[in-house]
């Protein structure tokens, strides 16, 4: 039992309640690439702060365009109706996604919000075109896509969703890497198929969809009809090189989504971008998406997508993505040398480093043993399977890039010393 005194108010996600109120991790402020905790120490921050803040923490532009939009209009709805900062952002949006091809923007407040809305728009899109028996969405194992309801179902880990009651009778998953297995239940399931969802990067462990899947998708769907949905909550803006990852595929997909990186962290938001194919169908019909959240798209929320868009451009953050994505590839050779370091993965500055002793992967007391020694040493990383994850700003200089390299190589080394309290 934790005593009274000793009790946090804040109920801390995906923690057990003995770990709430670590000093350690327990944030007091932010600024540029560094996080300071309340135990006193600055930490360098690996995670961009889960994947969103990729220009850095504290951007000027990007505050002070909240702070005027807050001034000039605090609050403003999109349920039945629109304001001129949601129509601007959206206009950029499409700008930097392709108006070409995509067609609106729908707004949401998560990436685990937008997968649910994108569920309900490709099921209803065939419905509107009388396709009734399209309602299956498939996902690939091992892909993360949220813990909201929907999403949770989608989300291809196992991660209480059968404790939790959560509905997966019209979801399936495949693995990320095995074309045949997607090819066999489309040959089975197809024409009940509404829509494919894949991340172009899986985010539990960085693995990046091969070619191979990649252009088998886009056959598979010429071939079946069903909607092509990139997620690219953590792909987007930049993080892959390039500013979505879909940009490289044959044939962009039907439906885009957006969330990390679409304000720098400030605001919580998403966008899904349906293309214009799907656009019609809802136009043709005129049909409501029943799906509507209250502080999607709000003013502040639009502004700071319209100032992170411009200091994208002004940062030169894709330029700079690209070139930290080349220092990341020798970081880690160099530190693929280490005793528990069974490889790395990635693209971009979206990386893993896979870990395992004795030639098992490591379990995950062993994993959070490594993050905790990296984070004693001066830096903070993700965790996954097997794996610690490595998601830098994009703005990281070579100081910062030789700090890192030191912090890891210091967790590593200590991590393995520690071993055996763990039982490896």
């Amino acid at each position: 039992m934790i005593a009274d005194a000793d009790r946090t108010p804040l109920w801390e996600l995906l923690s057990p309640p003995s770990s709430f109120g670590s000093k350690t991790r327990t944030a007091v402020r932010a600024e540029g690439t560094k996080v300071l905790f309340a135990d006193g120490e600055w930490r360098l921050c690996a995670t961009s702060g889960l994947w969103n803040v990729n220009l850095g923490y504290g951007n000027r532009k990007v505050a002070s365009a909240i702070h005027e939009a807050l001034l000039d209009a605090s609050y403003l709805t999109l349920f039945r109706g629109g304001h001129t900062l949601a129509e601007n952002a959206a206009r950029a949006l499409l700008d930097v996604c392709g108006p070409a091809h995509f067609g609106r923007v729908v707004f949401s407040t998560s990436g685990s919000a937008a997968n649910d809305l994108t569920m309900k728009l490709a099921r209803q899109y065939w419905a509107l075109q009388r396709q009734y028996q399209r309602r299956i969405v498939v996902g690939f194992k091992g892909s993360y896509h949220g813990l909201t309801y929907g999403s949770h179902g989608l989300t291809g880990m196992p991660l209480a969703q059968s404790y939790y009651g959560v509905d997966q009778r019209l979801i399936r998953h495949v693995a990320h890497d095995d074309v045949a297995e997607l090819a066999d239940l489309l040959s089975r399931e197809g024409d009940r198929v509404a829509a494919v969802v894949v991340e172009p990067v899986l985010g539990t462990g960085a693995y990046p969809l091969s070619q191979e899947m990649v252009t088998a998708l886009d056959r598979l769907r010429q071939e079946y009809g069903f909607l092509l949905v990139a997620d690219e909550v953590a792909t987007g803006f930049g993080r892959t090189g390039t500013y979505f990852a879909s940009g490289s595929w044959p044939r962009q997909p039907d439906v885009l989504l957006a969330s990390k990186g679409l304000t720098n962290g400030s605001c919580a938001a998403a966008v899904v971008l349906p293309s214009h194919r799907v656009c019609e169908v809802f136009d043709r019909h005129d049909a409501a998406l029943i799906h509507a959240e209250t502080q999607a798209g709000a003013p502040a929320t639009c502004a700071a997508i319209l100032a992170t868009i411009d200091e994208m451009g002004r940062l030169d953050a894709i330029g700079s993505s690209a070139r930290l994505g080349k220092q990341l590839d020798v970081l880690l050779d160099e530190l693929s040398s280490h005793e528990l370091v069974s490889s790395t993965g990635g693209v971009g500055a979206f990386r893993a480093v896979r870990l395992s002793a004795g030639g098992a992967e490591l379990p995950p007391e062993a994993v959070d043993l490594v993050a905790d020694e990296v984070r004693r040493a001066g830096a903070t990383v993700s965790t996954g399977p097997g794996c610690v994850q490595l998601a830098p700003a994009l703005v990281y200089q070579a100081e910062e890039l030789e700090l890192l390299a030191a912090c890891l190589r210091k967790g590593l080394d200590r991590a393995a010393e520690l071993m055996p309290s763990v039982g490896v």
